[in-house]
């Protein structure tokens, strides 16, 4: 990554030349290079670059965009972790803090239940009181609403301090969450992996290569999970194609990730000076590029609570084919500032992605096919 902070892609003869090859790779199916894809992010050429992606995604998926019916839960909002991009943690004493109890836990269960939901997701601050039993007997408690639930919970962060609290190895409490009805992980806590950014933004969290180990121990213990990024605050596009690079070489390795999906900073109500926040351009090269780059990764998704709806639905355009789902109840991203809605319908799901062109298709967590509309 030294020589690629060093080389700056400019000149028409150059671009053109670099579109050509990667068109040649996306019809061959060969794997772009880390100089190809910041190439790409230096380009401001973003329709020639969706163009791109999108038939990179036709060849992987069709006209499928993906969808389910879920319910978030955040189970509590007190964190020993204050990362500064994070506007949704407090400390014990603070005003607003949370921690909901396990019945509080099972009728926003019973509620998912009733909305026809197939998963629970759900992840928390790294709260400073509470046992790991805790945490187990949560997956018990909303396994006991439902058996079928699906329940996608925990970052590769809170398995790393579960493992702190419990004076178990990982591998112990990934066979503990597993029993107790864990079925897969949602990839957060990554944001940029690389340590230099890391140590601006979240120097408490455990480090980028800690994420990777632990997350190589989860697809080792035969559970999936998906990969994220946050951009937008203080990185540059070296640190995105070297943290793409990081997960595109641990999917070699494991592949255990279903989906990646790039998280588009929200600067409201955070801590960290000089982030910029993320513009529709942006978000759209980001979600392309990752979708030509990551050749090992069978989904892209456009997390519409933090692009909002109307950029989400172009990015179908763009190489992505997953709008995520109902979500219900999302207290992270709308803490920092969001001002998406809450909740989606299915059925405005289906109109938006059928409005794209699009053939919606109702999944489950493990991208099981439940319907098509």
């Amino acid at each position: 990554m030294g020589i690629l902070r060093q080389n700056r892609f400019d000149g028409l003869g150059f671009m053109q030349k670099l579109f050509e090859t990667i068109k040649e790779k996306v019809v061959s199916g060969t794997r772009i290079t880390d100089a190809e894809a910041l190439g790409l992010f230096e380009s401001h050429d973003l329709l020639a670059i969706g163009e791109l992606a999108a038939e990179a995604n036709r060849r992987k998926n069709g006209d499928k965009v993906y969808f389910n019916v879920n319910r978030h839960i955040n189970y509590t909002n007190l964190c020993v972790n204050r990362c500064k991009f994070c506007a949704f943690s407090k400390e014990a004493d603070e005003p607003g803090g949370y921690t909901l109890q396990l019945e509080q836990i099972a009728e926003k269960a019973r509620e998912a239940v009733s909305a026809g939901a197939t998963e629970i997701h759900t992840v928390g601050g790294l709260h400073p009181d509470l046992s790991f039993d805790f945490y187990l007997a949560m997956l018990r408690t909303i396994k006991q609403v439902e058996p079928k639930l699906h329940i996608k919970a925990f970052t590769a962060v809170e398995i790393d301090y579960f493992s702190q609290l419990s004076g178990l190895s990982i591998a112990e409490v990934i066979d503990a969450l597993k029993k107790a009805g864990l079925g897969s992980l949602p990839g957060g806590g990554a944001e940029i992996l690389g340590q230099q950014v890391r140590d601006k933004i979240c120097p408490e969290k455990i480090s980028g290569q800690r994420w990777l180990e632990v997350t190589e121990m989860v697809h080792a213990a035969g559970l999936r999970s998906n990969a994220t990024m946050l951009f937008g605050h203080l990185e540059d596009y070296v640190d995105r194609v070297e943290h793409l690079r990081l997960l595109r070489d641990l999917q070699d390795k494991t592949g255990g990730f279903q989906t990646f999906i790039p998280l588009a900073f929200q600067p409201d109500n955070t801590r960290v000076p000089g982030a910029r926040g993320v513009g529709g351009v942006d978000a759209l090269k980001t979600l392309a590029i990752s979708r030509l780059y990551l050749d090992n990764f069978q989904h892209i998704k456009a997390y519409w609570v933090m692009l909002g709806l109307k950029i989400a639905q172009t990015a179908l355009c763009f190489g992505v084919n997953d709008l995520d789902g109902t979500v219900v109840e999302e207290k992270i991203g709308h803490d920092a500032g969001a001002d998406s809605p809450q909740a989606m319908g299915k059925e405005q799901i289906v109109e938006l992605i059928r409005k794209a062109g699009r053939v919606a298709v109702e999944r489950d967590t493990l991208y099981n096919e439940l319907r098509a509309f």
